[in-house]
C-alpha cells in the first residue's frame, strides 16, 4: 500500500515532468511556428494551466513603454470586451516593466504600487508578475491572478520566469524577422528599378532613338521608314514581355549559355540603328551559366545605352573574352568621356549599376574615361573550372 509519502513524491514527479514537457512545447513553438501570436497564446495557456492560475495575460510594450499587445488565457471575449481598453502600464504592471522584478504577492490590496482595477474588471487576490525580456531589457509582462489552490510559490515563479524568456525570444525573433523583411522588400525595390533601368527603360530608348528621324524618311524612303516602324513595334513586343517577367516576378533575359553571342551581337545591331553609326563586335564562344549570360548582356546594354544618351558616341566595340578561370567583356567608345573618379549627377546611376551587376557575380568591373577621350568598361567575371 503506497504511504502519504509515496503519493506526494509521485504527484512531485508528475508535476516536474508536466512542466517540462510544457516548456519543450513552448521551445519548439518559438523554433519552428513563424505566426508570434499564437506562440505567445500556447505559452501564456500552458503557464496559467500549470501554475494553476484562474487567469493570465501577457502585455508586450512598444519603444515608448506603452501596451501595444495584450494576450489573455481564461478571460471570455465577453470579459474583454467588458473591461475595456488595454492597460496603461500603470500600478503592478508599470512596476515590473519599470524595475524589471519579478512581483508575487498573497494579497494585491497589501501592496503599495497596486492602484486597483476598472470597474468591470475581475477581481484579484493573489499574482504573480515577471517580466519578459528581450536582449536583457524587458519589453512586456507576464502576470497571472488568482492561483485556484492558494498563494503562489517559488517554484510557480521560477516556472513563470522560465516561460517568460520563451516569450521574450519568440518576440525578439519576430521583430528580427520583420526586419529582414522590410529590408528584403527594400533590396528588391532596388533591384526591380535598377532591372529595369538597364533592360526596359533601356530597350525603349532604343526604339525612340531608332524612330526619330522615321517622319523625314517617310516622304524620302518609305521603305525605310516601314523598317524602322516594324523594328520598333518588334522592340516594344519584347519589352512587354521582359515587363511582365517583372510583374510575374521572374528574373528577365535567362539566357541558355548558347544564346549569349547571339543576344550581344543582337544589341549591337540595335546600337547600330539607334544614334551609333558603327559597333564593331569580337564574341568568343563560352560557356556560361543562365545567371552570368543574363548580367554580361544587362551589363552590355548599359553600357551601349550610356554611350548614345550621355557620350554622343558615333562607334563603339564590344568584346566577349575567355581567359579559362574568367571571362572579359570590355565596351568602349569614342564618346566625349567623363570624369570617372567624380560624382555622377541624378539620372546617371549606369556605371554604380555596372560595378554592382559585375560584384554580384563575384566579378570587378572598372571604369576609364576622360573628357575628349571615350569610355572603357572592362568586367571580369571568374568562371568556376570543374
Amino acid at each position: 500500500m503506497a504511504t502519504r509519502t509515496d503519493t506526494d513524491w509521485r504527484r512531485r514527479a508528475e508535476r516536474a515532468e508536466a512542466r517540462t514537457a510544457a516548456l519543450n512545447r513552448a521551445a519548439a513553438a518559438v523554433a519552428s511556428e513563424h505566426d508570434v501570436d499564437r506562440v505567445l497564446q500556447l505559452i501564456v495557456d500552458e503557464v496559467r494551466q500549470l501554475v494553476d492560475a484562474r487567469q493570465a495575460a501577457l502585455g508586450i510594450t512598444n519603444r515608448s513603454g506603452a501596451i501595444e499587445t495584450f494576450i489573455t488565457s481564461g478571460i471570455s471575449a465577453a470579459a474583454r470586451r467588458r473591461i475595456g481598453p488595454l492597460p496603461v502600464g500603470r500600478g503592478l504592471l508599470g512596476a515590473l516593466i519599470r524595475e524589471g522584478e519579478s512581483i508575487r504577492l498573497a494579497s494585491v490590496a497589501d501592496d503599495p504600487r497596486s492602484i486597483g482595477v476598472p470597474p468591470h474588471h475581475f477581481a484579484i487576490s493573489s499574482f504573480l508578475g515577471v517580466p519578459v525580456p528581450v536582449r536583457g531589457r524587458p519589453m512586456g509582462n507576464l502576470y497571472l491572478t488568482n492561483k485556484a489552490s492558494g498563494e503562489f510559490t517559488s517554484d510557480d515563479q521560477d516556472l513563470v520566469e522560465r516561460f517568460a524568456l520563451h516569450a521574450g525570444i519568440a518576440i525578439d525573433s519576430a521583430r528580427l524577422l520583420d526586419q529582414v523583411q522590410r529590408l528584403a522588400v527594400m533590396e528588391e525595390r532596388d533591384r526591380i528599378g535598377r532591372e529595369l533601368h538597364d533592360s526596359v527603360i533601356q530597350q525603349l530608348y532604343g526604339v525612340s532613338l531608332s524612330l526619330e528621324d522615321v517622319p523625314e524618311l517617310v516622304p524620302e524612303d518609305p521603305q525605310d521608314a516601314r523598317r524602322r516602324v516594324d523594328e520598333a513595334i518588334e522592340s516594344l513586343h519584347g519589352a512587354i514581355a521582359e515587363m511582365r517577367d517583372f510583374v510575374y516576378g521572374l528574373r528577365p533575359a535567362l539566357l541558355a549559355p548558347a544564346d549569349l553571342r547571339r543576344s550581344l551581337a543582337d544589341l549591337a545591331e540595335e546600337a547600330e540603328r539607334g544614334r551609333l553609326q558603327h559597333v564593331d563586335t569580337y564574341l568568343a564562344e563560352v560557356a556560361l551559366p543562365p545567371d552570368i549570360a543574363a548580367e554580361l548582356v544587362a551589363i552590355t546594354r548599359e553600357a551601349l545605352s550610356n554611350a548614345t544618351r550621355h557620350s554622343e558616341a558615333t562607334e563603339a566595340s564590344v568584346r566577349l573574352m575567355d581567359f579559362g578561370d574568367r571571362v572579359r567583356l570590355r565596351i568602349v567608345d569614342n564618346g566625349r568621356g567623363f570624369d570617372a573618379r567624380g560624382r555622377r549627377g541624378a539620372g546617371h546611376h549606369g556605371v554604380a549599376n555596372i560595378r554592382d551587376r559585375a560584384a554580384g557575380l563575384g566579378g570587378r568591373a572598372t571604369v576609364r574615361s576622360r573628357p575628349g577621350e571615350g569610355t572603357t568598361v572592362t568586367v571580369d567575371i571568374p568562371v568556376d573550372q570543374e
